[in-house]
Parts: C-alpha cells; sequence; structure tokens
C-alpha cells in the first residue's frame, strides 16, 4: 500500500487529488495539509511513501517547504503546479532542490488523463522512498548504514564503447529529468565541439524557462529550438513543449527542425522522433544518451541510431528517478555504455572528441 500525503491550499484540488489518488486500491491517503507549514509537521507525523506537494501556498509555500522537508523528513514529493512563468520558475527550482517531478495543474480540468498520470507518477516515485531517505540523510551529515552496492549494468550486459568523434548529440529524457539534464550540461566545456539536442518531456510553458535556467548555469549556449535553427557546435537545443524536435540536411548541411508532426505520438516531444531523423541524417557522427524516464520512448528510434551507427548510452538504474526509457534500449541490447549519472558528462567529452 502506497501512502500519499496530499498538500494544497485549495479545498477544491485537495479534494480532486485524493479522490483520483482512492480510485486505485494500491494507494491510500494518509493525511492532507492546507499549506507548507502544515505539510512539515504532518509528513513527520505520518512518514508517507510520497507528498504531492502544491507550488503557490500561503504561510510558507511549496518551494520552502520542500527545501525544510529534504533536511527534516526527506521524502519522494512530487510538485502539483500551475502553468504560469511564475509556476514554472517554482517548479524548476523545486526539482534542483529535491522534487522527483511534478504534473500540471491545469490538467484536473481533464479529470481521467490527470487521475490516470497523478497515479502513474505517485506509483513511480513512491520506488524512490528509500534511495530518498539516504541520499539527503548524508547530505545532511546524519549517519545512516551503507547499502550493498548496485551493479551498473546487467551482469550479462556487454559494453561496447564506440569511437568518435561525433559533432551531434541527441538526448532523450522524461521523469526526474531537469536536474540530470542540468548536471550533465553544466558539466560540459564552453569549446564543446558537439551541437546538443535535447527532447525532454515537458509542458509547453516549462521549456523555454528550463532552456533560459540551463543557459544560465552552463558554459555552452541553451535555447529553446526554432524550426530552421543552425547547427552549431558549443549550443544545445530544448524542444519545444507540444512539439518534436529533430536533425535534417538542408543541401549538405544539418539544420534543427522544429514540427507539430507525427501529430498521434503519445509524447511531444518525442525522442523516438529525435533520434531517428538523428540516425538518419548523420548516422555515425550522433551519440545518443537515453536518461530517467517513464516508459519506452526513444526504444524504436534508437534502434535506427545504431543501424545507421550512431552510438547510444544509457542512465544506470541506480541513478534513475525512475528506470523505463533506459531500461528500455538495454533490454533491447543497444546501449553501448550504462552509466551513473556522475559519470555520463565526462563519457560525452571523451566520445565526442573521439
Amino acid at each position: 500500500m502506497i501512502r500519499v500525503l496530499v498538500v494544497d491550499d485549495s479545498a477544491f484540488m485537495r479534494n480532486t487529488i485524493i479522490s483520483l489518488l482512492e480510485q486505485d486500491s494500491d494507494i491510500k491517503v494518509a493525511g492532507y495539509a492546507r499549506d507548507g507549514q502544515e505539510a512539515l509537521q504532518r509528513a513527520e507525523e505520518l512518514d508517507p511513501d510520497v507528498v504531492t506537494l502544491d507550488v503557490e501556498m500561503p504561510r510558507l509555500d511549496g518551494l520552502g517547504a520542500l527545501q525544510r522537508l529534504m533536511k527534516k523528513t526527506p521524502l519522494p514529493v512530487l510538485m502539483v503546479s500551475s502553468l504560469t512563468e511564475s509556476g514554472a520558475e517554482s517548479t524548476l527550482k523545486a526539482l534542483e532542490s529535491g522534487a522527483l517531478d511534478f504534473i500540471p495543474k491545469t490538467m484536473s480540468h481533464d479529470r481521467e488523463n490527470f487521475g490516470v498520470e497523478l497515479r502513474r507518477k505517485v506509483k513511480a516515485l513512491a520506488r524512490r522512498k528509500t534511495i530518498i531517505k539516504l541520499k539527503y540523510r548524508r547530505l545532511n551529515h546524519i549517519q545512516v548504514p551503507v547499502p550493498r552496492p548496485q551493479p551498473s549494468q546487467p551482469v550479462d550486459y556487454v559494453q561496447t564503447p564506440c569511437p568518435g568523434p561525433r559533432d551531434l548529440v541527441v538526448i532523450g529524457v522524461s521523469t526526474g529529468g531537469p536536474p540530470v539534464v542540468q548536471k550533465i550540461l553544466s558539466a560540459l566545456p564552453a569549446d564543446f565541439p558537439a551541437c546538443i539536442l535535447v527532447a525532454q518531456h515537458m509542458p509547453a510553458a516549462f521549456t523555454n524557462p528550463f532552456a533560459k535556467r540551463l543557459d544560465s548555469v552552463c558554459q555552452i549556449s541553451v535555447s529553446e529550438a526554432v524550426d530552421g535553427d543552425k547547427f552549431k557546435v558549443g549550443h544545445a537545443y530544448v524542444s519545444p513543449g507540444g512539439k518534436h524536435i529533430g536533425i535534417r540536411m538542408r543541401g549538405p548541411l544539418p539544420e534543427v527542425f522544429v514540427a507539430e508532426e507525427p501529430r498521434d505520438a503519445l509524447y511531444k516531444p518525442s525522442v523516438n522522433v529525435l533520434f531517428e531523423s538523428a540516425g538518419k541524417a548523420m548516422g555515425r557522427r550522433t551519440l545518443g544518451v537515453m536518461l530517467t524516464g517513464m516508459g519506452s520512448d526513444g526504444c524504436e528510434g534508437a534502434k535506427i541510431l545504431c543501424e545507421k551507427g550512431g552510438c547510444l548510452m544509457a542512465q544506470n538504474e541506480a541513478s534513475c528517478v525512475v528506470y523505463g526509457m533506459p531500461k528500455a534500449v538495454v533490454d533491447a541490447k543497444l546501449a553501448n555504455l550504462i552509466l551513473d549519472v556522475d559519470d555520463i558528462a565526462n563519457a560525452i567529452i571523451t566520445t565526442v572528441k573521439g
């Protein structure tokens, strides 16, 4: 049974979230709080498996509550976010401060889809409770037992590093992605000799603030992609939410495309579209990187990328918030390397430079 603490100052949202969560027999709402101050007290009393946390609240907002929670009672947190500029900025700060994922509050207008996504995210994040507690207790200098180390890849998996140079890096990522993408891109040098395209599953209102935030902390330049953007080394393009990103050839030169099609794709942006376009346009000049995320988006595109000579890295299970998308390519024997998140940036630099 997954026990959830629901935190929101709106009675309507609290009741909506509670009702939708309890449609799943594996989920029980252990309690609720009306602001961040009350949330801290309830979290300590109840020790839930997951906290759903509103961003904008009186007395103590979601960001302030999260920062205190991670010092005192670290738990998996799902932010419930408004799709405004301030809501997006606060949510991105919350993800940097330890929240594992977010769900847009406007989805509540479509109760069925909101409920499906809410329950799916809560069940995925609940699996991280033990890891979250260990991680933040160590960061806060609290003595905890050391768990047995996890293998970085399946025992029977043969890793096959591929030679460079590569001048295009394509990154696919979903749940738990923003802090991971920031960690990797901020470790790249200003003279990084490749162009980077990022397909992060994220609503349209969030992708431009996300790109601006990355640009402010990275040595490389970062922007939200626009159709027809030039292929630039030392530059990363983030796909706009609700659209696809990819690479195409304009005569002898590659350029970035942003497109609505395929409209029926399960995810927009689609990692499948990104990886397939990169494989077809640039083949062995491409390095694919599959990061944390639910589901298997990108696996079909990765097959084409690898068939065309591209190289593929996957984040390992131990460092993923959700080991879904990387697991899909590992199970399909497509990943050349399976790496901890702390090792990915250096591996990218080494492969790209050849």
